[in-house]
C-alpha cells in the first residue's frame, strides 16, 4: 500500500474533538455515554451535568445535600434516567437515583459500613453491580436488578475470594469495573495490580504485567470489547512525568495479559473505552493527556494534552472525556 494511501485512511480514521461548556466548574471525574445526543458526567461537589443534544449545551447541578460528596461514577440510560455513585468513606458511599432528568434525587443505598469505600458501577441493562474497597478482607459487591432503584449485597461463588492486604480499586474514572453479558462481574485491582473475575460459578484471580504493590500503583481501568478481547490500564497515580508499564491486552476472555505499547503521555492510566462502531479502536486518558489507538494499543496516536479522567462512548462512535475544572471534550469518529 502506499504512503497516499495509508495516509489517507488515517485522516479518515482519525477523531474529531471538541472542548464543549460543561455548565460546571468543578472536576468531572466519569462520563456516561447514553447514545450521540444524550450523556451525563459528574464530579466533585456533589455535582452532576447532562445533554440531551450532543453537548451543545450542558445543564449542571448540585444533588441536595450532597454538595460534600464526590460522585466519581455515573449511569445513565437515558435523557431522564440515571444513577449517581458518590465515594468516599463509610457513610460518605452512597448511590442516588433519578427518573426526571435530574430535578429530583433519591438517595437509594448508603454504605452500612464506617471501613468501606465505594469505586465504581456498571450496567448490563436493569442490572447494575457496585464494587468497594476490600473490607475485612474481602471486596464488597452490590447489585440491582431494577435501573438502581434498589440493591442489596451480592455474593456470587467465590465472593469471599482473599484480597492483598491494602488493596481496593481506584474510584479515579468510574471504570474499574465491568460487567459482562454472562454476568461475570470484573474489577481491576488498585495496590495488587491484579484483574478478579467474579463469575456465577466461581472467582479467579488474573494478574496482568502491570506496575503494582504500592499503594498509589496497580489497575485504575478495565475496558472489553467483546467476551475476548480487552484492556487493562494502570500505572502510579503520584508520578505523573513517569513512563511505565501501564497498558495490559487480552484476547482470550482475560485468561491470559500481555503488555501493550503503552500512549505517548506519561503517567498512569485513568480510563479506557472502546469504541464500539469501529473495530479495534480505543480511547486512553490520563492527567497528562488523551490518546487513541486503531489497533487495540498497538500504536497510539496524541489526542490531546489536556488532563481527563472521565471517560464514557456510546454505540455510535460519538463519546466524551472529563477532567479538572469543568473540562469536558466531545469525540466524534
Amino acid at each position: 500500500m502506499s504512503s497516499a494511501i495509508v495516509l489517507a485512511v488515517l485522516l479518515v480514521q482519525a477523531p474529531v474533538i471538541e472542548q464543549q461548556n460543561s455548565g460546571t466548574t468543578v472536576r468531572l471525574q466519569a462520563v456516561s455515554a447514553v447514545n450521540d445526543r444524550v450523556a451525563w458526567a459528574s464530579g466533585t461537589g456533589g455535582t452532576y451535568t447532562r445533554t440531551v443534544d450532543g453537548g451543545a449545551t450542558w445543564q449542571a447541578g448540585v444533588v441536595p445535600g450532597a454538595d460534600s460528596l464526590e460522585f466519581r461514577d455515573v449511569h445513565g440510560f437515558d435523557a431522564n434516567r440515571a444513577v449517581l455513585l458518590a465515594a468516599g468513606p463509610g457513610d460518605k458511599s452512597r448511590l442516588y437515583h433519578t427518573k426526571d432528568g435530574g430535578a429530583n434525587w433519591t438517595l437509594v443505598w448508603t454504605n452500612p459500613d464506617p471501613k468501606g469505600f465505594f469505586d465504581c458501577i456498571d450496567f448490563r441493562g436493569s442490572v447494575g453491580v457496585v464494587v468497594g474497597d476490600a473490607v475485612a478482607g474481602y471486596f464488597p459487591l452490590l447489585k440491582t436488578k431494577d435501573g438502581g432503584r434498589t440493591w442489596a449485597p451480592y455474593a456470587p461463588p467465590g465472593a469471599k475470594l482473599p484480597a492483598i492486604d491494602g488493596e481496593g480499586a481506584f474510584a479515579a474514572s468510574g471504570t474499574c469495573v465491568v460487567l459482562q453479558s454472562d454476568q461475570s462481574v470484573w474489577v481491576g485491582t488498585a495496590k495488587g495490580g491484579r484483574v478478579v473475575r467474579f463469575g456465577t460459578d466461581r472467582a479467579e484471580v488474573f494478574e496482568p504485567p502491570m506496575l503494582r504493590g504500592g499503594a498509589s500503583e496497580g489497575i485504575s481501568t478495565l475496558a472489553f470489547r467483546n467476551r475476548k478481547i480487552g484492556m487493562a490500564g494502570g500505572g502510579d497515580y503520584t508520578k505523573p512525568t513517569l513512563f511505565s508499564d501501564n497498558i495490559a491486552v487480552t484476547t482470550d476472555g482475560g485468561r491470559t495479559w500481555s503488555a501493550g505499547t503503552r500512549p505517548p503521555f506519561s503517567g498512569a492510566v485513568f480510563g479506557l473505552a472502546y469504541v464500539q462502531s469501529r473495530s479495534m479502536t480505543v480511547i486512553a486518558i490520563g492527567m497528562k493527556g488523551a490518546a487513541w489507538s486503531a489497533d487495540n494499543g498497538k500504536a497510539w496516536t496524541t489526542l490531546d494534552s489536556n488532563d481527563y479522567w472521565g471517560i464514557g462512548f456510546g454505540r455510535a462512535g460519538v463519546g466524551w472525556i472529563s477532567g479538572p475544572k469543568g473540562r469536558i471534550a466531545k469525540i466524534t469518529f
